[in-house]
């Protein structure tokens, strides 16, 4: 029909105002793939940053409430399913999805882990062990990772290549965590794992506390390291990836890298103010990124994925 395409362009201009309010550090990497990639990148988010607000009671991102959290997750999976029905929904975000999922083939298992993982916020819960936070950090960001791959032209069957995608996910995620801990607390939100608490002796609850930030410091640098590891893994997944696909992707897991470095280098100041990266490092790691992806099949050859590295489930 005709009018399907202004339809599509409204949308996507739409998309492209969530991820520019949403997140700086993704809208920068994301001008760097071809017109229909990014589009369909802008697309995915939307839906994300949508689902993500309804779970927390947020705007993109800013602005947490106690919200009716059950509620919102009820919302999500009715629109969603509709959306993934092919019916057109009237709110710009589930008809975002709707598009995506039909032009890339993005298969529904991968949309419904991660609304799995707005579902385990809405239920305020925490890790007890560190297969916990992995599981957690498939869910909210994993998830998201592979159906990038799969916007950039992965095979939803290449198991090896969404592997290394979501290993990305999950070092974006850890990232997040780290630099997120103070505002997690300030709205009782806890994904260090019970066990590493227990093993810096840090009481349920008061790890923001003065007395224990230098313990908490510890655990934002095991954050940071596991960051790094599963961002190495991703990277070797980039060959397989188009050049300007592979460019964003760099460029994205180098701001992203650059974060965790800062939270673990300033210990128990991390959380004094929020950490970023200023535009001028993102222009930084954008221009270095074009020579990383020129190289890619060099500098990131074939090799086997660790096997301590956490594997992401497989459907029944």
């Amino acid at each position: 029909m005709s009018s399907t395409l202004p339809s599509r362009a409204a949308l996507v201009a739409t998309a492209q105002e969530s991820i520019a309010r949403g997140s700086g550090s993704f809208s920068a990497a994301s001008r760097l793939f071809d017109r229909r990639t990014r589009e369909r990148a802008w697309l995915l988010y939307a839906w994300c940053r949508a689902c993500d607000d309804l779970a927390d009671g947020q705007d993109h991102g800013h602005g947490a409430s106690e919200s009716d959290r059950q509620a919102g997750l009820a919302r999500i999976r009715l629109l969603t399913q509709a959306a993934l029905d092919g019916q057109w929904i009237g709110d710009p975000a589930f008809d975002a999805l709707r598009i995506v999922v039909a032009e890339a083939g993005i298969p529904h298992r991968f949309v419904w882990d991660l609304v799995e993982g707005f579902a385990l916020d809405a239920d305020e819960w925490h890790p007890r062990h560190e297969v916990d936070l992995y599981r957690y950090c498939y869910h909210v960001a994993g998830s998201v990772g592979c159906m990038m791959a799969i916007i950039m032209g992965v095979s939803p069957d290449d198991d090896a290549t969404l592997d290394r995608a979501c290993d990305l996910g999950i070092a974006f995620q850890l990232a997040n965590i780290a630099r997120d801990i103070e505002a997690d607390d300030r709205i009782a939100r806890c994904y260090l794992p019970d066990d590493w608490l227990v093993e810096m002796d840090i009481p349920p609850g008061q790890h923001m506390k003065p007395p224990f930030r230098q313990r908490l410091a510890v655990l934002a640098g095991r954050l940071a390291r596991g960051a790094e590891d599963y961002a190495a893994s991703a990277r070797v997944g980039t060959p397989k990836l188009g050049f300007r696909s592979a460019w964003a992707v760099l460029a994205a897991t180098g701001i992203y890298g650059a974060i965790a470095e800062k939270v673990a280098a300033r210990g128990e100041h991390a959380w004094d103010h929020r950490v970023s990266t200023s535009g001028f490092e993102k222009l930084g790691w954008i221009a270095r990124s074009w020579w990383q992806a020129l190289r890619r099949r060099d500098l990131y050859p074939a090799a086997p994925r660790d096997p301590d590295l956490w594997t992401r489930p497989r459907p029944d």
